[in-house]
């Protein structure tokens, strides 16, 4: 099963072995609205811990999805580019936006587990 952790900027990361699941949180779904556009990187393409990877646009706002933790892009998920508004139906399943090749496993201990999130999100509102 997967471990999923969590980051200030309302993104998942569910772990599973070296590879990583990443998209945006419920909590980020809801403050964006109606999502109807989602870019995802290319396969192949490696970031750094914090770097711009994907971009998700509402009828409200465009946000940057930044990378949680370095890695090279083994997966993308094709299916939110004809529906983007899948994001608003899954954002913690079906519409993870990119799988990463985990590069620093250790960058993950920064990250917060779901208490924490849930914690992070309540004080913050």
């Amino acid at each position: 099963m997967a471990t999923v952790y969590y980051t200030t900027d309302h993104e998942y990361v569910s772990v599973d072995g070296d590879v990583a699941a990443i998209g945006i949180t419920e909590h980020a779904q809801e403050a964006l609205g109606d999502i109807v556009f989602v870019e995802v990187p290319e396969t192949g393409k490696s970031f750094a811990k914090g770097d711009d990877a994907a971009v998700v646009e509402s009828v409200k706002a465009a946000s940057d999805v930044f990378a949680p933790v370095a890695g090279e892009v083994v997966e993308v998920n094709g299916d939110l580019a004809d529906n983007p508004s899948l994001v608003n139906e899954d954002a913690q399943g079906k519409a993870w936006f990119f799988k990463l090749k985990l590069s620093n496993k250790t960058e993950l201990d920064g990250l917060m587990d779901a208490d924490a999130y849930a914690k992070f999100v309540e004080e913050s509102a």
